[in-house]
């Protein structure tokens, strides 16, 4: 069948059409997303009037869209920039009343499990336990477990576009302000360790998100045009040297990296501080980059409702 599924992230909103069965792998038929940066487009807590007209209009196009393809199914969620906003719920409906469209909030902390049963479905069984790490535009989850579900499943307001919204002004960051962040993300991350730590060491540690393959990318990872089952990583030592670096940029050098958008650079330095402190915090010398994250657990997760089919008796 051919499922849709529109993601309104913090960052980017976005409509992703796949063909799928239960028992094979999704493919990617068609994607259609703007970088929208609805957590910016506030007026104090609230998502303002241009936010909201926004999101409308995009709604509209991705359901034409979706309808033009071929979708038969479509699930829509929304994350933390709705989520978190004073008026979100309203917003969402204001959406949905105008479109049919069934957006939806995804909680924090359903974010991180549907993200770990991705990872899970694409590395398999022989990862052992499984740490994953996300960094989106407004927070960041962490997950670790042994099954398809994790034990614990974390979201926290880390994401790298609020950090840089809130708390790291100029162009280079002021360094006084970067040190301030560093020891914020690293007191909000070290609270929740222990809730990880107990289960125990990950036989396998993992990153999705735009972010992750950024800085895996600057760091020498291979370009996204070798494909998705290119193996991907990002070493610690590489991250600490490369953090370091990105905060005496401009956005504009930023933006000049390999891999690098100009409307993802302004990002990268807070990005690259909650990387860095969840990979210490944790004790995970590197990284695994996976292609597949919150939409492709999204679609997993409802491909595991439709009833399997068997032929008929011969």
């Amino acid at each position: 069948m051919r499922l849709g599924v529109l993601d309104v992230g913090s960052n980017t909103v976005h409509l992703l059409v796949v063909d799928a069965h239960r028992g094979a792998r999704p493919l990617p038929a068609y994607s259609h997303k703007e970088e929208m940066r609805l957590a910016d487009l506030l007026d104090g807590d609230r998502i303002s009037k241009e936010g909201r007209q926004r999101l409308l209009a995009f709604v509209r196009d991705a359901l034409r869209v979706a309808e033009d393809k071929g979708v038969e199914d479509l699930l829509a969620f929304a994350t933390s920039a709705v989520r978190e906003a004073a008026n979100g719920e309203e917003v969402l409906a204001e959406v949905n009343a105008a479109t049919g469209a069934g957006l939806q909030v995804l909680p924090g902390e359903e974010e991180a499990r549907l993200t770990f049963l991705a990872v899970r479905r694409w590395f398999g069984w022989s990862s052992g336990r499984l740490l994953v790490i996300d960094i989106g535009g407004g927070s960041l989850e962490i997950a670790s477990g042994i099954d398809e579900a994790p034990d614990v499943a974390i979201s926290l307001p880390l994401g790298a576009g609020r950090l840089t919204r809130d708390r790291l002004a100029g162009d280079p960051p002021d360094p006084e302000r970067l040190r301030e962040l560093r020891r914020y993300v690293r007191a909000e991350i070290a609270r929740r360790v222990g809730e990880v730590a107990r289960y125990g060491p990950p036989d396998h540690a993992v990153a999705t998100s735009k972010t992750f393959k950024q800085l895996a990318r600057i760091a020498g990872a291979a370009p996204s045009t070798e494909g998705p089952l290119v193996k991907r990583v990002l070493r610690h030592a590489d991250l600490i040297e490369w953090s370091e670096k990105l905060a005496r940029m401009t956005v504009r050098e930023r933006s000049e990296l390999p891999g690098v958008s100009e409307r993802r650079a302004p990002l990268l330095p807070a990005g690259a501080v909650v990387a860095d402190a969840a990979m210490d915090l944790f004790g995970v010398p590197e990284l695994e980059l996976c292609p597949w994250a919150l939409r492709e657990g999204v679609i997993l997760r409802r491909l595991d409702t439709i009833p399997a089919e068997f032929p008929a008796d011969r």
